[in-house]
């Protein structure tokens, strides 16, 4: 009873750390702490509801600053896409948190990111997640700390390689998923 109260709680702590404690079973005895497969969902819910008059308001659960409107369904789908980015950028750019895409319900559709600001937005949260410095970043990248400011700068347009050397630095990597439109 102690024993499984005990491994219940480990296994808290590490759900809490992004980690997954094993039991040994060969062994019988002690536990093995191996990392997630953690990854960043660049699709949010969005809610698209009628405006009254002859268009639509988006809104996003997850993103309560990110709202749009269009005449139509389509512009309005495509300019969530834009609010989203503007909304999440400004969120870097002021040091913020970014939120997971948690919202689910009937109802709701999925706006996905443009490609750019995911990729930026990715890099960001896997600098936020590995707890290093501008400095360290750039050390591990071997540039200039200037650089890697560029590299974490919201608004600065960074190539997508450099993007990708900065999550390989970090120990992570982009994998790329192409859907319908």
């Amino acid at each position: 009873m102690q024993r499984e109260k005990f491994i219940r709680q480990l296994r808290k702590e590490a759900k809490a750390e992004g980690l997954r404690f094993e039991i040994d079973r060969k062994l019988g005895k002690g536990f093995i702490a191996t990392e997630r497969s953690r990854t960043m969902d660049m699709v949010y819910r969005a809610k698209l509801v009628s405006n009254g008059e002859s268009g639509f308001v988006v809104t996003f659960p997850d993103v309560p600053e990110a709202i749009t409107e269009g005449a139509t369904r389509a512009e309005a789908l495509r300019n969530a896409e834009d609010a989203l980015a503007v909304a999440l950028l400004g969120r870097m750019a002021d040091g913020a948190a970014l939120p997971a895409p948690a919202a689910q319900g009937r109802g709701l559709v999925p706006v996905a990111l443009p490609t750019q600001a995911a990729a930026k937005l990715a890099v960001y949260a896997a600098f936020r997640a590995a707890g290093i410095s501008k400095s360290e970043l750039a050390r591990r990248l071997g540039k200039q700390e200037a650089e890697a400011r560029r590299i974490l700068d919201a608004y600065h347009a960074t190539k997508l390689e450099t993007l990708e050397a900065a999550l390989r630095a970090m120990g992570r990597r982009f994998t790329l998923s192409v859907h319908a439109a």
